[in-house]
């Protein structure tokens, strides 16, 4: 299967010409990597296990880099260690969807609202081509690439306000349901696919335009209604495009 699941196919052999902790450790950031864009693009499911000795045959490379990339990505709360067994891939339920989004809710919009009032145009500005970066993943339909640029637009937003803690914060909450919690749109085909892509990445540019107003009300708003409009995506019976 190509996509994701191409990930570090190769690398480990270039490693091997360069030993080392920070080889090593760089090929578990690659696996790591790879393992998240295929959560991404639906190739891995929620609830089914997978064995790091496989995925290491699937990737090319030897299975100690996959098992190390797996916990680390088990502290992040996307997959479960089972004893003796693998990795399962950590369900998500609507619940767990709805406080993650209100919590987002109650971090996110006011800090948008706060940002607007601050005349940061210069900044807000240097985020438009991450947008137009979104928007151009959405008319293509590639979803790892809307996924990655949407995580860098809005923890970049959110980094203005200078609140790290803040920014790592939504990089978690983030984490814990975006990368396979897209089932809205790998449940859609066609048209409605596209069009809940194509709306959510429109918001962006709407939300920079507020903020190079400085209008601080349509801000708020429109930060509420992207994130209303992130969790029908998310939904796993989203509603009719």
């Amino acid at each position: 299967m190509g996509g994701a699941w191409d990930g570090p196919a190769g690398r480990e052999r270039d490693d091997h010409r360069a030993p080392g902790a920070g080889a090593r450790q760089n090929l578990r950031e690659q696996v790591a990597q790879a393992l998240r864009d295929a959560l991404v693009a639906g190739e891995m499911r929620p609830g089914v296990v997978y064995s790091a000795p496989a995925l290491a045959a699937r990737f090319g490379v030897s299975a100690t880099p996959v098992r190390e990339a797996m916990l680390d990505l088990a502290k992040e709360g996307l997959f479960e260690a089972l004893r003796n067994k693998g990795f399962r891939v950590a369900e998500v339920s609507e619940r767990d969807l709805d406080e993650i989004i209100e919590i987002r809710r109650l971090i996110e919009v006011p800090t948008v609202a706060r940002l607007a009032g601050q005349s940061l145009v210069a900044e807000a500005e240097g985020l438009r081509p991450i947008a137009e970066e979104i928007v151009s993943a959405a008319g293509r339909g590639d979803l790892l690439a809307y996924v990655a640029a949407d995580q860098r637009f809005h923890l970049a937003l959110l980094a203005l306000s200078g609140n790290a803690r803040l920014v790592e914060t939504v990089r978690d909450l983030r984490a814990r349901c975006r990368l396979y919690g897209l089932r809205g749109l790998h449940g859609l085909h066609g048209l409605s696919s596209a069009r809940m892509m194509a709306a959510s990445a429109r918001e962006h540019l709407d939300l920079l335009d507020a903020l190079v107003r400085g209008d601080a009300a349509a801000a708020e708003s429109l930060m509420n209604h992207h994130l209303q409009h992130a969790r029908a995506i998310w939904s796993a019976h989203p509603p009719p495009a």
